[in-house]
């Protein structure tokens, strides 16, 4: 059963906010000089990689009552019951199952008594045999020629991971695929991508659960008159060129996708956790197959961790934990993802969309108001860019703000002694934030005690990457299951495309609009006088 248990009215909650006091006055620096073995007790290695939670502004009190905490809100329980497949999505009366698409075990997964990993398995039979069509050479364009450009067209979850993904697996394309995202509905985000592909040779990846969201569907047919106006309207040029990933078989034969170029996901795959479904095909054909599967392996691993692992052992449970001692306790509004590694530039933004739209709720899951901040803001950029633009805040700025540092022991790209560089000022950042430096001169004093986790991997591979997705997905969920909300839904972004849909029907005629608000209704009325 999942709990439902606000954590104000938990004896934890009451002693942490006691303890928080004690805790003011102490530096992480001072903790460092009186306890030699604070590195090794507070890092927790998994197989190739190091998570090293040291240099935070926690004791052994802070930590033994963050665990407590998890404790009284059922954690436990909550986490059998997500995997176990109960409908922990309560709003829309759903299973949370991401964690079965990765499932390598031989173990069945029920949801309402039904085992889905016979699915699951066939459907990633399935990606595999058309992986092998397109990398073979036997699925070509309309013309006979190799696909080799691939566009994938999705916003959201059915973007940002699979875009994330093959960037950070850029070492690993060696397929002969190119890859390239279109997401925005702004015209100028799909001609770009036009400009750099070739009609003979382009696959396109639609991806929607619905296949009726508004942006997606908008590239979609933009992109299929494209293909048709280069190809003579050569209807094969869809037939071939085009694959699907949606539960709406209907508009997909509307549209002329092939029976055997689409794809399906189940409506217990949440958007921002479907890489690991269907929603990875683009994975899959730019990486190929064997490595697709090895990224799976990597979070099932990192899924058995977070399961089977006590909690004082568990990095996922420990990563949420001293997160809300800094999002509750010492009022930290925002929390920064700092990758060094340039293939992980798009990694922050992943997890601002997975941190944000999971844990942006103001109502428990009784439909009170909160009375406690629930999701940080979540941002980022990779390192040593940040360190030349918004460092200057992190170190000497007035806000307190978490980081996460992320690094590779090695590289791929071995040129000189460029990566050495790279990691001393990965380690120098983090050593800096905690021991500042006193100088006399208050220009450039440093205060230090800024806190940091920080990832240390062996090399950033399909598996290791896979491992570090599902230690944040997890964090997430635990956070969401001691702040007493759901995690699962999105309602917030409703509404906005509700009313972008009235709007939409207002602006394709010149009349003067008074329906909305004033600002509102001055922009439109503005823009239709601009747009002639």
């Amino acid at each position: 059963m999942f709990p439902e248990i606000n954590p104000l009215h938990t004896i934890a909650w009451t002693k942490l906010k006691e303890h928080l006091p004690e805790c003011s006055n102490t530096s992480i620096r001072e903790l460092f000089a009186s306890d030699k073995a604070r590195f090794e007790r507070y890092s927790i290695r998994q197989e190739d990689l190091l998570f090293d939670y040291s240099k935070n502004r926690i004791t052994d009190k802070t930590m033994q009552l963050l665990l407590d905490l998890a404790e009284e809100c059922g954690l436990k329980a909550a986490v059998d019951a997500m995997f176990s497949g109960e409908l922990i999505n309560k709003t829309e009366n759903r299973a949370v199952l991401h964690t079965a698409l990765r499932n390598r075990s031989k173990n069945g997964i029920s949801v309402d008594g039904k085992d889905v990993m016979p699915l699951i398995h066939e459907e990633l039979s399935k990606i595999e045999r058309f992986c092998d069509e397109v990398h073979s050479g036997r699925l070509t364009g309309y013309s006979g020629k190799k696909i080799k450009y691939l566009v994938n067209i999705g916003i959201g979850g059915s973007d940002l991971g699979p875009h994330m993904v093959t960037e950070a697996l850029m070492p690993y394309q060696d397929k002969g695929i190119e890859p390239h995202f279109v997401s925005n509905v702004d015209p100028s985000h799909l001609s770009g991508v036009l400009k750099k592909v070739d009609p003979e040779t382009t696959l396109f990846v639609v991806a929607s659960k619905t296949f009726t969201t508004q942006e997606t569907m908008a590239n979609a047919i933009a992109a299929k008159k494209w293909l048709l106006d280069r190809s003579n309207q050569n209807s094969e040029a869809i037939f071939r060129q085009f694959a699907a990933i949606s539960t709406n078989g209907a508009e997909m034969t509307a549209f002329g996708i092939s029976p055997t170029n689409r794809f399906t996901f189940w409506d217990w795959v949440g958007g921002r956790y479907s890489l690991w479904s269907s929603i990875g095909l683009s994975i899959a054909l730019t990486v190929g197959f064997e490595r697709y599967e090895e990224l799976l392996q990597g979070a099932h691993s990192a899924d058995l961790h977070f399961r089977n692992t006590a909690f004082q052992e568990n990095i996922p449970v420990i990563m949420a934990l001293i997160g809300i001692w800094y999002r509750n306790f010492h009022g930290c509004q925002t929390e920064a993802i700092l990758p060094y590694d340039q293939h992980l530039h798009r990694f922050p933004a992943y997890f601002q969309q997975g941190n944000m739209e999971s844990n942006g709720k103001s109502v428990d899951r009784k439909g009170n108001a909160l009375e406690y901040d629930s999701a940080p803001v979540i941002w980022g950029e990779p390192g040593t860019n940040g360190q030349h633009s918004f460092y200057q805040l992190l170190h000497q700025g007035t806000v307190l703000v978490p980081c996460d540092f992320i690094a590779s022991a090695q590289s791929h790209y071995p040129i000189s002694n460029q990566h050495e560089k790279l990691l001393s000022n990965f380690f120098a950042q983090t050593e800096a934030l905690m021991m500042g430096f006193r100088h006399e001169d208050p220009f450039r004093n440093f205060e230090g005690n800024r806190p940091s986790n920080s990832f240390l991997l062996k090399k950033l591979t399909p598996f290791t990457l896979g491992k570090l997705i599902a230690y944040y997905e997890h964090k997430i969920f635990v956070q969401g299951v001691i702040w007493n909300i759901f995690s699962f839904d999105q309602w917030g972004v409703e509404l906005g495309k509700k009313l972008a849909s009235i709007i939409l029907t207002e602006l394709g005629n010149n009349d003067l609009i008074s329906t909305h608000d004033g600002s509102t209704n001055g922009l439109i009325n503005e823009y239709k006088k601009l747009r002639q």
